[in-house]
């Protein structure tokens, strides 16, 4: 299902930040499929893009801060509130996560755990003979938020990797009908779990009617069927088929005769 259709960025004078970006500088996008691929080199304007997208559509976000309170955001409101998005149904659900985002989201959740146990610690040294039924109580606050992430993302999710853990919250945080915007999502996986990622983007997309907006690097990504791939590198930004992608060409040359690049390093 296609949440929101049209992104417009209307032309603007001057060359300042993130105006200036000629990927960016009166953009049109029709989104026509419940997959599209922001790909391009570093500095094409990809993570701009979403993060003043993530602002424009008031979209939750996995880090410590919305996107539109986010400090290291800021910047980037003039572009927001320039965004003209036109939805075929609005959604609430779904969020904005950036590779920086996951890290510091599984930092927040070790925090809880640690501030939960030493609280515990401090109440049984100072009531020694407290009733474990009295404890539980007083800590109702707190140990209801560390059931939840039990609940969600597992006892103990230092025993998993990054990988692990990205695809854990993922998926528990996937609701129906939802728009989702990710920056480099890649960053936290292997190869074999990029396609595990792959399966659970596909399911959402055909069974949950999920929308996602996802800026990579990825050639294994790129590669989900059906998907629409606007490279940024070009401008004005068009749709171009996996083949033509430069780092898919540049990733199938290299892996095929690695020696050639490596000599000239």
């Amino acid at each position: 299902m296609i949440q929101l259709r049209r992104i417009v960025v209307p032309e603007r004078d001057g060359a300042e930040f993130p105006f200036g970006i000629p990927a960016l500088r009166g953009l049109d996008l029709e989104l026509e499929r419940p997959v599209t691929l922001l790909v391009g080199e570093n500095g094409s304007g990809k993570s701009t893009f979403l993060e003043a997208l993530a602002i424009a559509a008031r979209m939750v976000g996995v880090g410590s801060h919305a996107p539109e309170r986010d400090p290291t955001l800021a910047g980037l409101r003039p572009l927001a509130d320039s965004m003209r998005l036109t939805w075929n149904a609005r959604t609430h659900r779904g969020f904005f996560m950036r590779a920086e985002d996951f890290f510091g989201f599984v930092n927040r959740i070790k925090d809880e755990r640690v501030e939960f146990e030493r609280e515990a610690q401090r109440m049984r040294a100072e009531n020694p003979e407290m009733a474990a039924a009295d404890m539980t109580r007083m800590l109702g606050t707190q140990l209801g938020s560390v059931r939840q992430l039990a609940e969600r993302y597992g006892e103990d999710p230092d025993a998993r990797s990054h990988g692990q853990q990205f695809l854990a919250l993922f998926q528990a945080r996937l609701a129906p009908q939802g728009l989702y915007l990710l920056d480099e999502p890649e960053v936290a996986l292997s190869p074999t779990s990029q396609l595990a990622f792959l399966s659970i983007l596909m399911r959402a997309a055909e069974e949950e009617e999920c929308q996602f907006l996802i800026a990579t690097h990825s050639p294994m990504l790129m590669a989900l069927p059906g998907a629409t791939i606007l490279s940024l590198d070009d401008v004005p930004v068009r749709a171009v088929p996996y083949e033509d992608v430069s780092h898919v060409r540049l990733t199938r040359e290299f892996l095929e005769a690695p020696e050639r690049f490596l000599r000239h390093l």
